[in-house]
This record gives C-alpha cells, sequence and structure tokens, in this order.
C-alpha cells in the first residue's frame, strides 16, 4: 500500500477521499488555489501545496503544477477525485511518465470511453446495446443538424468528451438546432475544453440507470448493483438512490453483465459506472448511454448497500491487489439515498448563488451521512462546481431512507449562501418520488408547485424581533430607560418601532415592533391586525444560533444570524435585507427600472452579440452570463435601443449589477403610459 497519496481536487471529493486515506493509514496530499487557502480539505490533510491562483486552468488543471506538488511532497500516488482532471487521458499518462501511480483506470481505456462516439462503437461490437444516433467524430454544425433529422425529433446534443449534464440539450424543435448547437459547443468547450458533439434520439419517459463496476488488474470485474439517477433538473442528477425500485433481479443480473463486458471491453480497471438509458414502460430494453471511467458523486449509495468502501478498493486495485471478492459474493442490503446540496437559489429560477458560510450545520449519525466542503467562514464563488455536499441516507426499506432523509434535509442549515435543500425535501415528499415512478423530466414538470414561492409570515416576524433584540440588547451596569425601544412615552400609547424588510426576489415589508403595558410584544405586519407575540423582549439566539420564539398560537423555531440579517428553516433560508422607502422612492432612472439588464447571479460575461446603438426586439438574446460552469442568457425585455453597454466578454460581474440598457421605442413608451 502506498505511504503518501495527492488528492488532485477540492472541496467535498477531497475530505471524502482524506477521510478513507486517514481510516488506512496513508498520508495525505492536498492541493488549492489561492480560493481555497483556508478550505476544510486543506485544514483535514496532512499536508498541504499551493498549485496556482484562483482560476482553475491556472491551478487544479494545471498538470504541471499538481505533478510538481506530487514531487515536492514525496507522494507515490494520485488521486483525481471526480471532475477537473478525473478523466484526462493525458494527466493519467503524465503522472505514469513522472513514476506515479494513477488512481484510476489506464490512460488507453480513459481515452477510449472519454469519447462517448469511439465507446459506443466499443460496446456495440462487444454485444452491449447502444441508442441509436450519429456516428463518427469531429461533425460540423451542419452535419449535426443533418443527423438530427435524419434520427426524428426531439434529439440529445451531448459533448463527446464530457458528462455531468454540462452541454447537453435537448432539441424539439428543428428551427432552433443551430442555436442550440451553438450553445452546446461553447458549454462543452467551457467544461471540457472540447467542444465535439454528438446527437441521440431522445427516449421519451426515460429512466437512468446507472451500474457500479470495479475491476482489478488480474482480469477480476464484478458489478455492485444499480443506482437510479433519473431525478434530474437540466439533465445533472439531484436525486439518486440504490437500488432502483424499476428492476426485478433478472433484468438487474442482466444490466449488471452488459456492464461488466462493456469494463471489459476497453481494458478497464477500478471503479467505474455504465450509465443506461431505460424506458420505464419496458425495463428490459435498455441502452448503454456512456462510461465514466472514475468515481461518481452518488457513490456513497452503493458503499451503504453494499458495506464496501469504493474509495478504498480503488487505492488496493491501484496498489495491485487482487479483489478479494467475486460476483456471487456481493449482496445489496437495505435502501439508501442520496440528495446533492448545491449553492443555488430555487427561488431565482436555480441560478447559482454565492456569499461566506455564516452558520453551518450538517447532519450525521442515525442512518445518515454528510459528504461535504464546507465550514463555517467557507467563501463559496462562482469560479468552480455549485454542488457544496452530499446529505445520504440509509434505512431497511426505502420508505425508511425517504422518511430519514426528508428529516436530514430539514436539519441541514447553510446560512450566508442560498442552496436547493428546501426544493428537495420538497421533491422527496412528492407523491410520485414516493411511489418510485421515476423519470428523467419529472422534476422539470412539477418544478413549480416544488419551489417555495412566498416567504412565511413568521419568517419576517423573527427578523424584526432579533433586529429589536439587537437595538435594545443590555450591557451589565446601568442602562438609560429612555435607550430602551420598548415604545414607552409619556402619557400615551406606546409607539411602535418599523423594520423595514425585504428578501430578494419578493417585494419590501414593513413590521413593527412594540412593547406592551404587561411585558409581552406586538407585531404588525404589513396591513394587518397586531399579534401577540413574546413575553418580553427577546435576546437573540440561544445555544447552537436557534432562535424561537411564540406568535399568537404558536411556536417558531429558526437557524438565525443575531442580527436577523439569515435565518433557516427546514432547509430553507431567508437574507433579510434592510428596505428604506424614502430612498427607493427616490431612486428613479432608467438604471432603476424595467429597462435595465440586471445580472441574474454573481459570474463572467461569455458572449456579448450587441452594440451600444442596436435596435433590438423582444425577447432578443443579447448577452450570456457564465457561472460554475452554467450559461444564462440574458435577453431583451421589449422592443428598443441600446441605449448603454457597460460590460464586455470576460467581465466578471456581481449579482443584480447593471449590464445594459435598453431604450423602448416611443410607441410602446406612449402605449405603457
Amino acid at each position: 500500500m502506498f505511504e503518501t497519496v495527492l488528492v488532485a481536487n477540492r472541496g467535498e471529493i477531497a475530505v471524502r477521499v482524506i477521510r478513507t486515506l486517514r481510516s488506512m493509514g496513508v498520508r495525505s496530499v492536498a492541493v488549492f488555489s489561492d480560493a481555497d487557502a483556508d478550505a476544510r480539505h486543506v485544514r483535514e490533510a496532512d499536508t498541504a501545496v499551493r498549485i496556482g491562483p484562483a482560476p482553475a486552468a491556472e491551478s487544479y488543471l494545471s498538470v504541471e503544477q499538481i505533478l510538481r506538488a506530487a514531487a515536492r511532497t514525496g507522494a507515490q500516488a494520485v488521486h483525481p477525485g471526480y471532475g477537473f482532471l478525473a478523466e484526462n487521458a493525458a494527466f493519467a499518462r503524465a503522472c505514469t511518465q513522472a513514476g506515479l501511480v494513477f488512481i484510476g483506470p489506464p490512460a488507453d481505456a480513459i481515452s477510449l470511453m472519454g469519447d462517448k462516439i469511439r465507446a459506443k462503437e466499443t460496446v456495440k461490437a462487444a454485444g452491449v446495446p447502444v441508442v441509436p444516433g450519429s456516428s463518427g467524430s469531429g461533425l460540423t454544425d451542419a452535419e449535426l443538424a443533418d443527423a438530427a433529422r435524419g434520427i426524428g425529433m426531439p434529439v440529445l446534443l451531448k459533448p463527446s468528451a464530457g458528462g455531468g449534464g454540462k452541454g447537453m440539450r435537448l432539441v424539439r424543435d428543428p428551427a432552433v438546432l443551430a442555436d442550440e448547437i451553438a450553445a452546446a459547443r461553447r458549454e462543452a468547450r467551457a467544461s471540457f475544453g472540447d467542444d465535439t458533439l454528438l446527437v441521440e434520439r431522445w427516449v421519451d419517459g426515460p429512466r437512468h440507470i446507472e451500474i457500479q463496476v470495479l475491476a482489478d488488474a488480474h482480469g477480476n470485474v464484478v458489478h455492485l448493483g444499480e443506482r437510479e439517477c433519473s431525478l434530474q433538473r437540466r439533465h445533472q442528477k439531484i436525486i439518486e438512490e440504490a437500488p432502483s425500485v424499476l428492476l426485478n433481479e433478472a433484468t438487474r443480473a442482466a444490466m449488471g453483465e452488459a456492464a461488466v463486458q462493456a469494463a471489459r471491453s476497453c481494458g478497464y480497471e477500478g471503479a467505474g459506472t455504465v450509465e443506461f438509458i431505460v424506458p420505464g414502460g419496458d425495463p428490459s430494453s435498455y441502452y448503454f448511454m456512456e462510461m465514466n471511467t472514475r468515481l461518481q458523486v452518488e457513490h456513497p449509495v452503493t458503499e451503504l448497500i453494499t458495506g464496501l468502501d469504493l474509495v478504498e478498493w480503488q487505492l488496493r486495485v491501484a496498489a495491485g491487489e487482487r479483489l478479494a471478492f467475486g460476483q456471487e459474493d456481493v449482496t445489496l442490503t437495505g435502501h439508501a439515498i442520496e440528495a446533492r446540496i448545491c449553492a443555488e437559489d430555487p427561488s431565482r429560477g436555480f441560478l447559482p448563488s454565492g456569499g461566506t458560510v455564516l452558520r453551518l450545520h450538517e447532519p450525521q449519525g442515525d442512518g445518515v451521512r454528510t459528504d461535504s466542503g464546507l465550514s463555517e467562514g467557507t467563501e463559496v464563488g462562482s469560479l468552480y462546481d455549485p454542488m457544496l455536499s452530499k446529505v445520504i441516507a440509509y434505512g431497511p426499506d426505502r420508505a425508511t431512507a425517504l422518511r430519514k432523509l426528508r428529516a436530514a434535509l430539514a436539519e441541514t442549515v447553510t446560512l450566508g449562501v442560498q442552496t436547493n435543500a428546501g426544493f428537495l425535501r420538497r421533491l422527496l415528499a412528492h407523491p410520485t418520488v414516493v411511489a418510485g415512478e421515476l423519470d428523467t423530466g419529472l422534476v422539470e414538470r412539477e418544478v413549480d408547485g416544488l419551489v417555495s414561492a412566498e416567504v412565511p409570515e413568521e419568517v419576517y416576524a423573527a427578523a424584526a424581533l432579533l433586529r429589536h433584540a439587537a437595538l435594545g440588547s443590555r450591557r451589565p451596569g446601568w442602562v438609560d430607560p429612555f435607550s430602551v425601544p420598548d415604545g414607552w412615552r409619556l402619557g400615551g400609547e406606546r409607539a411602535w418601532t418599523p423594520y423595514h424588510l425585504r428578501v430578494p426576489g419578493h417585494d419590501p415589508v414593513t413590521v413593527r415592533v412594540r412593547g406592551t403595558s404587561d411585558g409581552a410584544v406586538e407585531l404588525l405586519p404589513d396591513g394587518g391586525e397586531p399579534l401577540r407575540g413574546p413575553s418580553g423582549l427577546p435576546d437573540g439566539p440561544g445555544p447552537e444560533g436557534r432562535f424561537t420564539f411564540r406568535l399568537e398560537d404558536a411556536t417558531h423555531t429558526f437557524a438565525a444570524l443575531p442580527d436577523g440579517t439569515w435565518l433557516g428553516r427546514d432547509g430553507e433560508a431567508w437574507h433579510m435585507r434592510d428596505h428604506d422607502p424614502v430612498a427607493a422612492s427616490l431612486a428613479g432612472g432608467a438604471r432603476a427600472g424595467t429597462d435595465s439588464l440586471t445580472a441574474p447571479m454573481p459570474g463572467t460575461v461569455t458572449v456579448v452579440k450587441v452594440a451600444v446603438g442596436d435596435e433590438v426586439t423582444a425577447g432578443q438574446s443579447l448577452l450570456v452570463v457564465e457561472a460554475m460552469k452554467m450559461e444564462h442568457v440574458i435577453s431583451a425585455p421589449h422592443a428598443g435601443t441600446v441605449a448603454e453597454l457597460d460590460v464586455s466578454p470576460g467581465t466578471t460581474v456581481a449579482m443584480d449589477q447593471v449590464l445594459a440598457v435598453i431604450a423602448p421605442h416611443e410607441q410602446d413608451t406612449e402605449a405603457e403610459e
């Protein structure tokens, strides 16, 4: 076994690999960019080496810097995690040439399976069924469009060089093929450095099922059962479970054998995943999609039902050991489900979010596991993938695992950064999900009903009470009674103290607070009747940052910051901003109105299609902003002229920053008036 292993990655996967290295007595080496100097994976490793500035191209994607770090620390092997260089054949070869063991498959297997076109041809020759689609590599835009029309709509555009849903486009209308091909190429180039595309027939009502394989260098290959990954948004998996409720034992065995044959066809070694698309109405008809030549994000669910540590077996295989078990020794016990926690705001169309993690609670134990790269103080930016952590639940059956995972997500707190935890909790309670009737389009169909549209009244009440408490916090010693904001005044009713609050994406709200003669607190929401709150002025959050108060006949508990700027409950988080009604009424002009195009997320402008003075039509695509490997198209709000353009390709922008101003045509202005 190796003495020292370098982990060529960051975030939760780096922390997870380091955990197994520690349990095996292997010294761990972390690498970090300037953006991650104080990251959790850096602090948990035995040694950490800086490899460059924040951009991934100059740090985590720099083969030279990683090899230099390995040489400097005496590492004997490199674990690539997933993402970045994990499926980069050139990196695997460079490790071998430098005298390092690459903890993954041979470079030739990575190269073969990394090219989806060659991969399909290879496994097809081995007798594995494949999805009908284009053939040949390096097709032009026109050839791709012709292939799509020949297959028949709808079709799926896919990058040949990568996965994870990046650059993948479902096209139903032939009229938009050219635009979709161009966009898919841009995303593929940005994500994988290769814009080669293929096109496949879209299978309606599909389920996404993958088989985990494990192979050693001595010819032994086994599969470890399947994972159901059908709950996806924008082709990105968000919930994964094992085993699948769709498969019976016969289909499971057949798909497992097909996965083993696919692994053998490319001379595979280590842990890998063979992905299949399965028609929901006929699970016995399954098609090979691709093979991921690395550890998968969702590997924990397989670990929990098999009792195997996949990272440990990656290390053992890379060190030359034989698999200690055969196919007949693999058993699947119980059920496990995983939810991916991402830095995104469901209430704003799932746009990437960012910020500093101000308060953090991640559930562990009693059938719940959290794999995370977070800690309080972590700065979440727009340079890397938005996935922050994974919450996994295990139970003797699916119903128990679902229940435990919903409870764990409700317990998850990440104040300071918006996440999708609340959305995932509601998704897991959806009747169709509970029934196991899944397909890859389910989330998109039901998304509107799963996004929390309104901010509960008690959220504003909690924020107002916390600010009231902060304003009137008592210090030891004498306190001037006239400085206490309880609303008392001589010879009249107690006065209300107003707090003007705004949750981004929602209208401003004013909550008024005052003390009562019997020592309680009253709250007056906008347009409502006074509500009786807690007895006495609350002091703010108690132990573990929890704030509890009574409003009328109900008690409410939040994770909270003392000043009420962030509150969280049931996996949801609310950012409370001060709102000055007077200042808002004075903020006139086109830049503050509907003529402005603002950045929906912090990121980088990648495409600018117009110039000042250009005439545009309503809905016309004008700019593209990219963050966390996701593109967002900025369109014209109405017909008009580009009056201002404040950005160019490569400009870094903050959320809500003005990008351009579209002056409406005169007739449009008259119609609005």
